[in-house]
């Protein structure tokens, strides 16, 4: 189980870039931060929201996906909710990306 910590936005930006080298091994091109904790609104129970985009053929398949999730989640030290540009419902796409706040 996922420790949980303050999520301030600097801090998860801060340990995420710290971990670039590691995640480029999920084939991450970029990473995006969004939410309650890019807008510093995050409260104990928030989870940490995050947009990834992959390199062409990753990930590869669900296991690896479920892997990174787990994987960001012990860098940042709370749950992640991990998705991709395309599975933002299109009514909301506008909304998320003008707060996301790129990390990797």
């Amino acid at each position: 189980m996922t420790k949980r910590y303050p999520a301030k936005r600097d801090e998860v930006v801060y340990l995420l870039r710290r971990h670039a080298p590691e995640l480029e091994r999920f084939g991450l091109i970029s990473l995006s931060l969004f939410g309650s904790v890019a807008r510093n609104q995050s409260t104990r129970d928030s989870d940490v929201d995050l947009i990834a985009e992959f390199a062409p053929g990753k990930p590869d398949g669900l296991f690896e996906f479920v892997e990174l999730k787990g994987y960001l989640s012990n860098i940042v030290g709370r749950p992640v909710d991990l998705i991709t540009l395309s599975t933002i419902k299109p009514r909301l796409k506008a909304h998320i990306l003008k707060e996301a706040i790129r990390v990797i």
